[in-house]
């Protein structure tokens, strides 16, 4: 989940003094410019390399989402597995997601960042090994509720680490990289897919994590989980390798260290306090977001994306790798519009291209079956499909993600964050279970439901989120818990 780190260090103010005449002066101030750079803004070689390794755990987690959509044919065919034994597998990942999600906040606040992106790592890689070795559904299933279960932890720790390590000029940018390689994760294995055999994809999934594994000897640890655990000279240590040998740290240690003083002093927040009024609307908003992101389909889709262009008559591997181009080119052009264009707008833009998505792609389905116009149906269902993840990468995918972290207070944001987490892997799940059978049941009455659910998702939007552009967390969380 996207965490924005506002609430956890304040900005470094400073202003440079005029020129000086003098030219010793002039040099002395030049020293202490690119000593108060090297301090705000860090060794960009450290910060990048840590970024990097990071996101293979993201990209490992878009592998992981990416497999069952290539690999359904093959696989059914092979184990001979029934549709319903199929639908178990593919949603148990989610399942498996949704356990991970909820342990890996304590796990990686016990044994920190970088030993927590090591347990996940070997657990996907047993999970990899598990569907690399399977002879039935069960060896199967056990191996995706694995890589489920370091899917949905990664999905926390990363984004975590990511805006722990970095300065605040760069933590935006970087954020965004996350988003960006579960996307590219999920696209890989969509084309790929289409050219490996389904044991030989499983064991591909393992490299990302070789990588993480091995990078994290060369990165250091979060200096804020160091300063939380009370372990200063480690602390210090890490935050001047981040920034470089030569910055000055103790403006921004300092910094850090007052925070963490004062997030001890807060009383903890239970469950209950979910409920108050005074927070229940950022509660509704959050949570309501992450319903009907997940309920409009994505997953299903995501999922079965080769099943639906095999259905509807158009080659699977042209679907799926135009599909997955499209996905990783508008996530990566959207990460810098989020903050120009305003969230409601995206998001109720997206919302817009969702239902007409589902709608085109519903229209060529009940073609089909009514045997009407039935050259059009694939150009209606490719067509539908397209504008579904355009429209989603746009919008819906990330930005949700973003209201949520700007719109709880401090003393509530871990445990209404792990609410809004734990309800949209819940979607995640019943979604991808239920895809399969809604489609047996009607494939076009399948797209309808979803277009209903996106068109009242833009009601939701305009009635209930407020835009958070521009403003500061304080103002938008004054505004919305009145």
């Amino acid at each position: 989940m996207a965490v924005d780190q506002e609430d956890v260090e304040t900005a470094v103010h400073g202003k440079l003094t005029e020129p000086l005449i003098r030219e010793k002066e002039k040099e002395k101030k030049s020293r202490t410019e690119e000593e108060e750079g090297s301090s705000k803004e860090g060794n960009p070689w450290m910060i990048y390399l840590s970024t990097f390794v990071a996101v293979c755990g993201s990209f490992e987690f878009g592998t992981c989402a990416g497999y069952s959509s290539p690999t359904q044919s093959a696989i059914r065919e092979e184990l001979s597995l029934s549709l319903a034994e199929y639908s178990v597998f593919g949603s148990i990942l989610t399942f498996g997601a949704m356990i991970g999600a909820i342990t890996s906040g304590p796990i990686a606040d016990f044994v920190g960042r970088k030993w927590a992106m090591r347990i996940y790592s070997v657990v996907c890689v047993a999970g990899w090994l598990a569907i690399y070795f399977a002879q039935g559904a069960v060896a199967l299933d056990f191996g995706r509720l694995a890589t489920g279960y370091g899917m949905g932890a990664f999905s926390y720790v990363v984004p975590i680490f990511i805006a722990e390590i970095a300065p605040k000029n760069l933590r935006g940018a970087l954020t965004t990289i996350n988003q960006l390689m579960i996307c590219t994760g999920v696209s890989v294995f969509f084309i790929i897919g289409t050219l490996l055999p389904w044991r030989v994809l499983a064991l591909t999934g393992i490299i990302p994590c070789a990588i993480l594994v091995l990078g994290l000897f060369y990165i250091p640890e979060s200096p804020r989980w160091l300063a939380k655990t009370g372990r200063e000279t480690e602390f210090k240590a890490s935050l001047q390798k981040l920034r470089g040998k030569d910055a000055d740290i103790s403006e921004e240690a300092a910094e850090i260290q007052d925070y963490i003083e004062t997030l001890e002093r807060l009383p903890k927040a239970k469950v209950l306090d979910l409920f108050h009024r005074r927070y229940l609307c950022s509660v509704i908003i959050g949570v309501g977001l992450m319903v009907f992101q997940q309920f409009g389909g994505i997953n299903g889709i995501c999922f079965y994306t080769s099943n639906i262009f095999e259905q509807a008559g158009f080659p699977a591997s042209i679907g799926t790798i135009t599909y997955a181009c499209i996905q990783v080119v508008i996530t990566g052009l959207n990460a810098p519009v989020v903050d120009r264009a305003g969230r409601k707008p995206l998001i109720l833009v997206s919302a817009v291209g969702l239902v007409f998505g589902c709608l085109l792609t519903g229209l060529s389905f009940y073609f089909k079956a009514h045997d009407l116009a039935l050259e059009s149906v694939p150009i209606l269902a490719v067509a539908g499909i397209l504008i579904y993840i355009g429209s989603f990468s746009a919008g819906m995918g990330a930005v949700p993600w973003v209201i949520m972290s700007e719109i709880f207070p401090i003393n509530i944001k871990g445990i209404a964050g792990g609410l809004a987490t734990l309800v949209n892997w819940f979607g995640a799940w019943v979604i991808s279970y239920t895809f399969n059978f809604l489609m047996s049941w009607s494939s076009y009455g399948t797209f309808i439901i979803y277009a209903v659910i996106n068109a009242l998702s833009i009601v939701f939007v305009i009635t209930m989120v407020p835009e958070t552009k521009g403003k500061t967390l304080e103002q938008i969380q004054a505004a919305i818990n009145a």
